[in-house]
Parts: structure tokens; sequence; C-alpha cells
């Protein structure tokens, strides 16, 4: 059984067992999070949601906080001297997926 869910803007393909890499979430390391933002729900039989799919969740577990590698953002204009660079780390949170309960 897989579920395709919806958080921090972004979808998800996810199974039990699989590990994912969202926008971090405020939840300490250790605790449970129910992602309840469930699209599709896929198996032997699939439901897919309107805009979402009702009674179901995903139910992960918060194995890592961090921040991505480093990204440059550089602006620049020919002729003008005009030259920007700044740096950006996304924060993501680590989720173990534990159980999808339909």
């Amino acid at each position: 059984m897989y579920a395709i869910v919806r958080t921090g803007g972004k979808q998800y393909r996810v199974e039990k067992g699989d590990t994912i890499y969202v926008e971090r979430l405020a939840v300490p390391l250790g605790e449970q999070v129910a992602l309840r933002d469930v699209l599709l729900l896929g198996g032997e039989e699939t439901r897919v949601g309107l805009p979402r799919v009702e009674n179901v969740a995903v139910l992960a577990e918060v194995v890592g906080q961090g921040r991505d590698t480093k990204i440059r953002v550089f602006k620049y204009k020919k002729r003008k001297h005009y030259r920007r660079t700044r740096g950006h780390r996304q924060e993501y949170t680590a989720l173990r997926i534990e159980a999808i309960e339909a």
C-alpha cells in the first residue's frame, strides 16, 4: 500500500518504512506526526481524493532535523558593474513512515 501526501507545498509518494525529507516542521526529534493531507491511496483498490481522501492518515516519526547544502544565488547585470552573491540553506525534517492508516 502506498499514499501520496502533501506537506510544505510539495507532494510525496510514501510507503511503510520510507524516509522522506520535507520542509521543516516544528516537531521535536522522536515525536510522532500524523500527515492527514492524503491525496491518493493506492494498493489493491485506488482511492483518489477530491481534494483529500477522508479518514486516512500517514503516521511518521521525526528522525532528524537539519539544513541542506548551500546553494549560491548570483545576480548579474552586464556592463553595469552589478554583481551580488547570496547563499541559501533550506531547513528540513527527516520523517520515517511508520504506518498508513485507512
